[in-house]
């Protein structure tokens, strides 16, 4: 029996596991299983939530151990270091407990076919001083942390009276940092009401730095304008065409010699795929290090092994390649579980046309922005308000859908709601 091994437990790589494990793991055709380094999945465009404590992840995120057990695959945690194509083996990282002993030694595991899945990481492009003095939003454990320190930031400014700000700096103005501003606003107001009678969003301060000549640069002119417009009348200070070159313990220096002072700083500026992938003999990298593939998603010197998501290099007829979002994630899976079964049958594979149905930006409960593509709108339709608010919640419902089928993802909707009543707006801890 051939074994299939998923490296990452992101959007695309949890949904992959799910089909195969009801496709072929449920028919003992084949041992599938999902490797991350992380106990628990949560929807990555939604890490910014997390960060602001708009979304607990002990409500809202998968046990992957759990799901394991009810869509028959299974799951080991562990964080991948190396992968030997030509052995057809990955290592596995020692794992510590929370006092630096030993759980699992270094271990490798092996496969007949490899998916890798593990994302990306943040690039901070060499600047001096960034992963010494910034947080990162790239996993849930790094949202957590930002959460407990903006927390502890928001209790110091209540304590020192009305004429305290909070002042905070995100680098990179793409949809993360656009839609972690605006939060940052929405949960500052939201504390009134939980023992900070004097907090509001006007007690917070927030520079969105863009090297770029504009935010949200992925995205149509109109919706950035409109992203603008509303991050600017909420109080944000946009600095457009501005390059970080340094950051230090209270802000950042600009190629202007400019200085932004800052009590949090978040970097959130660009990805790349984590730096051992570059190193793997046999994978073909970008200088993003994002695993280079065929039309059919698998590398070119080993098609046992496939590469999905954000550490995927797909390239385009137009010459650009597949941009990293959660959409082109989910329609790698959707390919990649076809080519598998495919394979298994001795068929020809098919090849990966990526479809962009446009993109959405919530910023928070004040509005929602983006365009819609495809056949339907003849091209590209923006939207806004309720419409796009409604859009952009259905992409998130899809996803549940997607990883556990509709009557128990109708049931988490349902709680989910239910919980928006009964629990506590903000995670508080």
């Amino acid at each position: 029996m051939k074994k299939i091994v998923v490296v990452g437990g992101g959007a695309g790589g949890l949904e992959l596991v799910t089909k195969l494990g009801h496709a072929l793991g449920k028919k003992r055709q084949a041992d599938v299983v999902l490797i991350d380094r992380s106990q628990t999945h949560i929807w990555k465009p939604l890490l910014h939530e997390v960060a602001t404590g708009s979304l607990d992840i002990n409500n809202d995120g998968v046990n992957y151990r759990a799901h394991a057990a009810k869509h028959h695959y299974q799951f080991q945690l562990g964080t991948l270091t190396d992968v030997d194509p030509e052995a057809k083996t990955l290592l596995l990282d020692s794992l510590y407990d929370d006092k630096g002993h030993v759980v699992l030694p270094e271990r490798r595991i092996s496969y007949d076919i490899l998916v890798m899945a593990i994302g990306s990481v943040s690039n901070d492009f060499g600047t001096p001083g960034v992963s010494e003095h910034c947080y990162f939003l790239d996993s849930h454990k790094q949202a957590e942390r930002f959460q407990q320190a903006l927390l502890n930031q928001f209790l110091r400014v209540h304590q020192e009276g009305s004429g305290a700000k909070l002042k905070l700096a995100i680098v990179g103005g793409g949809a993360t940092g656009v839609e972690l501003s605006a939060e940052l606003f929405h949960v500052a107001d939201l504390l009134k009401a939980y023992g900070m009678p004097e907090m509001s969003g006007k007690r917070v301060q927030i520079e969105l730095i863009e090297a770029g000549p504009r935010i949200l640069p992925a995205l149509p002119d109109r919706v950035a304008a409109l992203a603008s417009k509303e991050l600017s009348r909420l109080g944000v200070v946009i600095n457009q065409g501005t390059r970080v070159v340094r950051a230090y313990d209270g802000g950042f220096q600009t190629a202007d010699e400019g200085n932004i002072e800052a009590d949090l700083m978040i970097w959130a500026a660009g990805v790349k795929a984590p730096n051992f992938v570059a190193q793997i003999e046999g994978f073909e990298t970008t200088r993003n290090n994002q695993i280079l593939v065929k039309g059919t998603l698998q590398t070119p010197a080993f098609d046992n092994v496939y590469v999905i998501g954000d550490c995927c290099a797909c390239e385009q007829p137009n010459g650009t390649f597949v941009p990293p979002r959660a959409q082109s994630a989910h329609q790698m899976a959707s390919l990649v579980f076809e080519n598998i079964k495919a394979s298994f049958r001795s068929e020809p594979l098919k090849e990966y046309v990526y479809k962009d149905y446009g993109s959405l930006v919530n910023l928070s409960r004040y509005s929602t922005v983006g365009s819609l593509m495809g056949n339907m709108t003849g091209g590209s339709m923006f939207i806004e308000g309720r419409i796009a608010r409604f859009v952009y919640i259905s992409l998130y419902r899809l996803h549940l859908i997607a990883i556990h089928g509709w009557l128990k993802a109708t049931v988490i909707m349902t709680a989910q709601k239910i919980g928006k009543v009964v629990k506590p707006k903000l995670k508080l801890h």
